[in-house]
């Protein structure tokens, strides 16, 4: 009889304490529910990654290499610089998104990535500009004057990116109307046609451009070409380099700019991320197209991972047919 009085005690003890802890736990059972990332969030997060570590090697080399200062080196300084911030910009919003999700740092995300974003378009366009002034403009290229109109471009490429990200957290949002949302939250549709018919003209001058300095170039290659091979090999690959920078350039960002006029916030998401992650592609390939093709950063990034260059490697003077 005392045994089963003591068991009996025993459990109702273990009882009664047992919902004494459960009911004074400040979380209720209902709100521990496993957090569900979307895939599509760590695929922009990876991206992001890649972006950063990319553009921070080619940074790096820029800075710690004094004889990289042409007016060339400048822009594709400041398009490093606008790709590492987008791809800083990715990470901080994946982490905002599920540690951080408040209104304050939407905005700030937001407006981060539509800096960096939109400077990494214009800085494409201002080495589109380079490129045509160093061919127009040949004798005359490479003076204090150049030099001077590069900072002016990039200072005012800022500026105008700057502002563009600031309008958000200025009263430019959709947070206390999602009727008015793009399918980029917290931005407005309004402005989300604006930013992508924008890109549709930034695009249709760029391929005026290099058209341009594709009639330039082979003006040149047959004014200096001593042999007919050479003015072919050499004008027809600068051409199809132009065709590849182009193309991979419509492919990244006119799914989304297209996209951003048609579409708004009650579509479905799947269709914003298939369309947003090639844009931020576009910044993955950038330092390989703009940075690490280049002879001289290609040279540096030898000294600075081996001390040494290849004995195969060689610097040949840029030409006018080089495009």
């Amino acid at each position: 009889m005392n045994n089963q009085l003591l068991n009996t005690s025993l459990n109702t003890a273990g009882t009664w304490n047992f919902q004494e802890v459960r009911n004074s736990s400040p979380v209720r059972t209902e709100d521990l529910r496993p957090l569900i990332v979307s895939p599509w969030d760590i695929a922009l997060c990876v991206t992001g990654t890649l972006i950063s570590c990319e553009n921070a090697i080619v940074i790096a080399i820029l800075f710690y290499t004094p004889t990289l200062r042409a007016p060339m080196f400048i822009l594709i300084g400041s398009l490093a610089l606008a790709d590492l911030l987008a791809g800083l910009g990715l990470i901080l919003n994946f982490i905002f998104i599920y540690m951080l999700d408040t209104e304050f740092v939407t905005l700030l995300s937001v407006g981060m990535l539509i800096s960096a974003f939109s400077a990494s378009v214009l800085n494409i366009l201002a080495i589109t500009v380079d490129r045509y002034l160093s061919l127009y403009n040949a004798l005359t290229y490479n003076t204090e004057r150049t030099v001077t109109f590069t900072y002016v471009m990039v200072a005012l490429i800022w500026m105008v990116c700057i502002t563009l990200g600031l309008l958000p957290a200025l009263g430019w949002n959709c947070l206390q109307d999602e009727a008015r949302c793009s399918i980029c939250r917290p931005v407005t549709k309004n402005n989300a046609v604006v930013l992508a018919v924008t890109f549709l003209l930034v695009f249709a001058l760029m391929m005026q451009l290099y058209l341009q300095i594709c009639k330039i170039a082979f003006r040149h290659a047959q004014q200096i070409a001593v042999q007919h091979q050479f003015m072919a090999i050499s004008t027809t690959k600068g051409v199809s380099t132009l065709s590849v920078i182009l193309c991979t350039f419509a492919a990244c960002w006119m799914p989304f700019a297209m996209y951003s006029i048609v579409a708004d916030s009650s579509y479905p998401m799947i269709y914003t991320y298939a369309t947003v992650l090639p844009a931020t592609c576009n910044s993955v390939i950038n330092p390989i197209i703009y940075a690490f093709r280049n002879p001289d950063i290609q040279k540096s990034l030898w000294l600075a991972c081996c001390g040494c260059v290849p004995s195969n490697f060689s610097l040949r003077p840029r030409t006018s047919s080089d495009v």
